[in-house]
């Protein structure tokens, strides 16, 4: 661990972020002049590096060695204060980073701002290699996806709709990565029909208050959805195609998820009730990989799960993988692609490893160290080059603090087979209305100001405050 003392507050976030990235296997911390006693005791002798925040200029010392940035006339101050950052942190440490000063999660939110403001593709890729020291490899990727972005979202109801998301929080077990809201089904199983009680009385109240507004989308996530049995399932869905109106829906996504959750009668009940798009996720084909971070199905299961969808009738399957996964090196990611490849789904989302401080791969790392976990361009060409492979393109993209390798999470899909919730759910351009434990809702402006509203995440609470919950939702969607 190491420490950064900065002079002023309202940059520390942006410092923390970007020093985090140029140094992945260190914590750090941050020291402001209204940091606790305590913490400055314990830190500061940790402090590596200080930052001299002035009116218009910035003085940065790293190990000693100190740097100046005066501000120009006319330039932003703190877009200017992380191009100076960058630059200095780059030269100290000889590393460049792929997405260069970009701390954001949504680096194709630029693009689409670009392109709406007329600038041609190659202005824009020239923009982010200019002012954000992206790579030009990434600088294309945004674009790319940015203008793909625009075609589907072209027909959604942006001001007069909304999509639907509905939380499952239980799961056959937690990976060691994950840090979402999810309960063991074991431990929980005498709670399901309580907690679907109280998730229907809420999507009751959504379907009541938003029954002027067009239904885009609906997504059916966790956890995993598919630790409902059959019958829970069916009650679930039923109720949901009682309440809206599926002549308009776009989308209809389920997680199956975990193969050791996934039977056929489950299947049929999905299918029967008109999901259009499910996925089935792997996140590695190595059997070694899938026992230590957890997930209890075998590679065989994953495969037969797979085919057993297709069986059923979904066409339009999508499989996510996790790159930097404990001790996985190029030949595991190339040998999981190859499978996956043969498989052949219809979109494929590959997530970069985010270390979680709440998930349990922390105390992982702390045992094991971090320089197990490989993320690098290699392993990231080998699964965009398995998507070519496929006939995917990629169509969004976001990114995530810690994330290993300093990459980002690419979702690809064949034509007509794009995920259009994942899509809104990061652009933010419509008003997502979301149920069930842990779930957020977000309602998007005609202005493009955005109000949420948070459900508690613990299972007994949420049924306990169900009438709070539904009252949450009654201030954010008044007038909706």
């Amino acid at each position: 661990m190491f420490a950064v003392e900065v002079n002023r507050e309202n940059y520390e976030y942006d410092i923390q972020a970007l020093v985090k990235s140029f140094y992945p296997g260190e914590q750090v911390a941050v020291l402001l002049p209204e940091s606790r006693a305590d913490k400055r005791r314990e830190l500061e002798d940790k402090v590596r590096i200080r930052l001299c925040v002035e009116a218009e200029a910035v003085e940065l010392t790293v190990d000693g060695r100190a740097s100046r940035w005066t501000k120009p006339p006319g330039e932003d101050f703190k877009g200017g204060l992380k191009r100076f950052l960058y630059e200095v942190l780059s030269r100290e440490t000889g590393r460049s980073l792929p997405w260069g000063n970009l701390i954001g999660i949504r680096p194709v939110k630029i693009a689409c701002g670009l392109l709406e403001d007329g600038c041609s593709r190659q202005e824009i890729i020239e923009h982010y290699c200019r002012e954000h020291y992206t790579s030009v490899e990434k600088a294309e990727l945004a674009v790319d996806i940015a203008q793909r972005e625009r075609k589907l979202l072209a027909d959604v109801h942006s001001r007069d709709g909304y999509s639907l998301y509905i939380g499952i929080p239980f799961c056959p077990t937690t990976c060691l990565y994950c840090s979402f809201t999810s309960y063991p089904i074991g431990g929980y199983r005498e709670m399901v029909d309580a907690y679907l009680d109280c998730l229907t009385k809420e999507i009751e109240y959504v379907a009541k208050c938003c029954g002027n507004r067009t239904l885009d989308s609906i997504y059916i996530g966790g956890g995993t959805p598919t630790t409902l049995d059959p019958g829970q399932s069916d009650r679930l869905l039923q109720r949901l195609r009682s309440l809206f109106d599926f002549r308009s829906l776009k989308e209809f996504t389920v997680e199956a998820g975990r193969a050791d959750s996934i039977t056929e009668e489950k299947l049929r009940v999905l299918y029967e009730n008109g999901v259009t798009r499910i996925s089935v996720n792997p996140q590695t084909m190595k059997q070694e990989t899938l026992d230590l971070i957890g997930r209890k199905a075998t590679v065989r299961q994953v495969e037969e799960a797979y085919a057993l969808a297709r069986r059923v009738g979904f066409d339009n399957i999508n499989m996510d993988l996790i790159l930097g996964l404990p001790g996985e090196t190029e030949t595991d990611v190339q040998h999981t692609i190859d499978r996956v490849v043969e498989l052949a789904p219809d979109s494929l989302t590959v997530h970069s490893l985010a270390i979680k401080r709440a998930s349990r791969l922390n105390q992982w790392i702390q045992e094991n160290g971090v320089s197990t976990l490989r993320n690098t361009d290699e392993t990231m060409r080998i699964a965009a080059e398995g998507a070519k492979r496929l006939g995917l393109e990629p169509y969004y993209l976001y990114r995530q603090k810690n994330m290993s390798g300093n990459f980002e999470n690419v979702g690809y899909a064949r034509e007509g087979r794009f995920g259009l919730y994942n899509v809104l759910i990061m652009e933010e351009k419509q008003s997502i209305v979301a149920c069930g434990a842990g779930s957020i809702s977000k309602r998007v402006y005609p202005d493009g100001r955005i109000e949420r509203s948070e459900n508690v995440k613990d299972v007994a609470l949420y049924i306990q405050k169900i009438d709070e919950m539904i009252e949450r939702k009654r201030k954010l969607l008044t007038d909706f």
